[in-house]
């Protein structure tokens, strides 16, 4: 009885830390629903006024990305800023033949009369984290727009973002994902549900009620002054942009979502490449959870409802441990269930969880029906696309 006994337990706290995940998504669907219905009307740069057009920087950190530089380099050209106020830092990493095709690429954007560098560093230390950090420096920009090179913002895109800086408080604006290859293959299907139920549903949802938000590391803003406030960039985790927006908003600074903003990306078409993706987005995330747990739990400037959500937010890998826990688990405890009688009351009361289930569908229903729209076939396209996923 004493394997069986441990095995009850495990399960237990699995499916128990789905539920109060769970829930936590059902509070973020309210949030969300919520803020569809307020008017928002925040304080804009005028830049009909050329006096109010700040300085921006963008940052391309890049690592031997053979074949998407070309396209990542012409489409950054095409951002509509005035020239004397945009500077383009190519933060290049590489260690391939990319570095001198490249540089050559961005000699020849510069004779247009881009203010745009060619950067590179001997010592890759800290990596992303180290190559930001090296181009802060240097940066001329009050505000650091970051791509990785598999990001296509659209020309307009600085017009919609930087505006909102006009509110001093505001450290981060970050923008919504959107996905190229989305109908590539079921592959790209399947992380593009995934992301969008984070840039949508819990994005929005933390946002509009004033939770932690993450800057998801390209795609964004940070007002130069935030960065260096909050400690600057910090290699020692694998996903440094949720360590730094942290460390951001414990200090006060506010983050602007703009679910509305979407960033054109590809998606990782191949498994391996996905499945590199996600070790480092889990595995980051849990670094981070080690790191921060204290400094959330003991900051006196925050809600407890913000503490919990940031709590299950810099949790979100354990949710897929649990489910898999879960899904292991389920065979000996449907022996334990037919050998023991006595336990049937704990079966009976463990029965109510699948309320877990009913509340990820519903709340994942409203993110697909937002983006794909209503109507019998897109809700059994849906449904389809739900048990995939869970899968």
């Amino acid at each position: 009885m004493i394997l069986e006994s441990i095995i009850i337990v495990i399960y237990t706290i699995a499916i128990v830390l789905i539920f109060m995940y769970a829930l936590a998504q059902l509070n973020l669907l309210y949030n969300y629903l919520s803020s569809k219905k307020k008017r928002e009307d925040c304080e804009t740069f005028d830049f009909s006024n050329s006096e109010e057009i700040p300085v921006v920087t963008i940052q391309l950190p890049v690592f031997n990305e053979m074949y998407v530089m070309e396209r990542l380099l012409n489409n950054i050209a095409l951002l509509e800023y005035p020239k004397d106020k945009l500077e383009i830092q190519v933060l290049d990493d590489s260690t391939d033949e990319t570095v001198a095709t490249t540089k050559a690429h961005v000699e020849q954007l510069a004779k247009t009369g881009l203010d745009i560098t060619h950067i590179t560093r001997t010592d890759r230390s800290g990596f992303k984290a180290g190559a930001l950090k090296e181009g802060l420096k240097i940066a001329k920009g009050e505000y650091i727009a970051i791509f990785d090179a598999d990001f296509l913002p659209q020309p307009n895109w600085l017009k919609r973002t930087i505006p909102y800086f006009k509110n001093e408080k505001i450290g981060v604006v970050q923008t919504r994902w959107g996905h190229i290859n989305r109908d590539y293959s079921l592959l790209t299907k399947i992380q593009a549900f995934a992301l969008d139920a984070h840039f949508t549903l819990e994005q929005v949802g933390r946002n509009s009620k004033g939770h932690f938000i993450n800057f998801n590391g390209t795609a964004g803003v940070w007002r130069k002054t935030c960065i260096i406030d909050a400690g600057n960039w910090e290699g020692d985790t694998l996903t440094e942009d949720l360590d730094l927006s942290y460390r951001a908003q414990l200090r006060n600074w506010e983050f602007k979502y703009l679910e509305d903003v979407e960033t054109p990306a590809e998606l990782p078409v191949v498994i391996s490449a996905a499945r590199s993706q996600q070790f480092r987005w889990n595995k980051g995330g849990a670094e981070n959870f080690r790191k921060m747990l204290w400094r959330v739990l003991k900051s006196d400037n925050i809600s407890t409802k913000t503490k919990v959500h940031g709590l299950l937010h810099l949790l979100n890998s354990t949710m897929f441990l649990s489910i898999f826990t879960v899904a292991i688990l389920s065979i000996p405890m449907l022996y334990i269930k037919n050998e023991y009688e006595h336990l049937r009351n704990y079966f009976y009361v463990m029965s109510f969880f699948v309320m877990s289930t009913i509340i990820f569908f519903v709340c994942y229903w409203f993110m697909y029906r937002s983006i794909y729209g209503s109507g019998f076939k897109k809700f059994f396209n849906y449904v389809g696309m739900f048990f995939t996923f869970f899968q």
